[in-house]
């Protein structure tokens, strides 16, 4: 989350930095020059401008969901500094009383005259709770800034990820308790129904409708929302959407009123988890445990991809959620479909060293791809799997790893992106391109050709990153 400071003393823009820096993205607007490049060396993020003149603003990375921070000083009206902040778009505005600088006639004079302006200490803000606080506070406003704006529409739809997951499925649950709609008034769809086995069994024990969806009834809805995917994943079926709330790394190609990306959490529930309690949202014990089984399921039980925000979020919905129904839905994992493609991969795939490369020819759905090789680093000596498979006429690569110093997401981009679509984390990433490319670029469709060409650039991929090490290590050799 951004935030924007305007301050003129140099002790509180070092406090600010201090205590801010780990949970924000912090950067200061500063009027005086000399103290600009006083703190040059300091590794800030420093704006030299008149904080009264929207011109400084528009320099900086301002936005409508940036946190502005303004110090106040008995010695200048902040009124004009606050009003060209909001002339800039902004309403999460907070002004930081340092030393109690406005006196409390003066506060109460401003709380009177503006009303939607928030008042912090720097003494508080120095402490982890009030940080904490301030979070809570921003993510409320942006959260009641999607209420009213989704507020007037009749039909709202909360559009999945075609198959959804768990996390997909448990974060259109959450959004429409976060709008306060029923799934009349909110429609949970996809264009590509659940097929995955232990998925089918959510809905099932959890009731949850995912409407299937076509290109024309996309048309039916006042607002459309993506939970857990970014438009750019749906083509040019959507040119703009309302909300976009999601957990994978940010793309372009599209136009959103609102977006909340956070790529550093491990799953959208977490996201939307601090959504509800920002808000005070009753949580239902259904949607409690659906998003709990989401994170769970998205970080591989917290093993994956995760942080404190992460951890927060599984502590705050555990005892919100009915344990027994998380574990009837975990029990539906192993399937005699899945074995068998854990079979092929076993009989057909290679092992080198930490990597195991393995292709599975033509297979029914892609999670197949995905569960061996989440299967794979089940063993001793593998770090990474690369598994592929052909699914209805495109190749898909599912790349796993244990939170290597190399980045999975890199992997797939570098080699797949020209020729279909490829991304993600740094433990897990997936490419998806239609097979006719792939045999363009690479040469071969045959099962072989596709497993040693998939084991060629892991290998390479892999040993760059060992050869750097080893140039660490020893320096550049001779």
């Amino acid at each position: 989350m951004k935030c924007l400071a305007v301050c003129h003393d140099e002790l509180v823009i070092r406090t600010l930095a201090r205590a801010l820096t780990k949970s924000l993205e912090i950067e200061f607007i500063v009027e005086d020059r000399l103290l600009a490049r006083r703190l040059h060396d300091s590794d800030l993020k420093i704006t030299v401008g008149d904080p009264r003149r929207i011109e400084t603003y528009l320099r900086t990375t301002v936005g409508a969901d940036t946190c502005v921070l303004v110090e106040a000083s008995g010695r200048r009206n902040l009124r004009p500094t606050l009003d060209t902040v909001r002339d800039a778009g902004v309403t999460l505005i907070y002004v930081l009383d340092v030393g109690h600088a406005l006196g409390a006639k003066r506060r109460e004079e401003l709380r009177s005259a503006e009303q939607d302006i928030g008042y912090l200490s720097l003494s508080g803000l120095v402490h982890g709770p009030l940080v904490t606080t301030l979070e809570r506070s921003m993510t409320r406003a942006r959260v009641q800034q999607y209420q009213r704006h989704l507020a007037d529409a009749d039909r709202v739809l909360i559009l999945l990820h075609d198959d959804p997951d768990p996390d997909a499925l448990a974060s259109g649950l959450a959004l429409r308790s976060l709008l306060h709609r029923t799934r009349a008034t909110a429609i949970i769809g996809s264009l590509q129904g659940v097929t995955r086995p232990e998925n089918l069994r959510m809905t099932n024990l959890l009731d949850i409708r995912v409407e299937p969806l076509n290109r024309n009834s996309l048309e039916r809805f006042d607002r459309i929302v993506t939970v857990d995917v970014q438009p750019h994943y749906f083509g040019d079926l959507l040119s703009r959407v309302d909300l976009v709330i999601d957990h994978h790394p940010e793309r372009a190609g599209y136009r959103a009123a609102f977006k909340d990306i956070r790529p550093d959490y491990g799953s959208t529930c977490t996201i939307l988890t601090e959504h509800l309690r920002a808000v005070d949202v009753n949580i239902s014990e259904r949607t409690a445990t659906a998003m709990l089984y989401a994170i769970k399921s998205d970080t591989l039980f917290l093993s994956r991809q995760t942080n404190e925000r992460d951890l927060d979020a599984f502590r705050f919905l555990y005892p919100l959620s009915n344990a027994a129904l998380i574990r009837k839905m975990e029990g539906s994992e192993t399937t005699v479909e899945r074995l068998r493609c854990v079979a092929d991969a076993v009989h057909g795939g290679d092992v080198a060293g930490p990597l195991y490369t393995a292709h599975l020819g033509e297979v029914a759905r892609e999670d197949l791809i995905s569960y061996v090789a989440d299967f794979l680093l089940q063993v001793d000596e593998v770090k990474w799997s690369v598994v592929s498979g052909i699914v209805q006429g495109d190749l898909v690569v599912s790349v796993r790893n244990l939170g290597d110093s190399r980045h999975a997401g890199e992997f797939v981009k570098r080699h797949f992106s020209d020729i279909g679509s490829a991304g993600g984390h740094r433990a897990m990433a997936k490419a998806v391109t239609p097979v006719q490319h792939f045999l363009e670029k690479f040469g071969s469709l045959d099962a072989e050709g596709i497993l040693a060409t998939t084991r060629e650039l892991a290998t390479q991929f892999l040993g760059e990153a060992e050869t750097a090490r080893r140039q660490r290590t020893n320096g550049p050799q001779p």
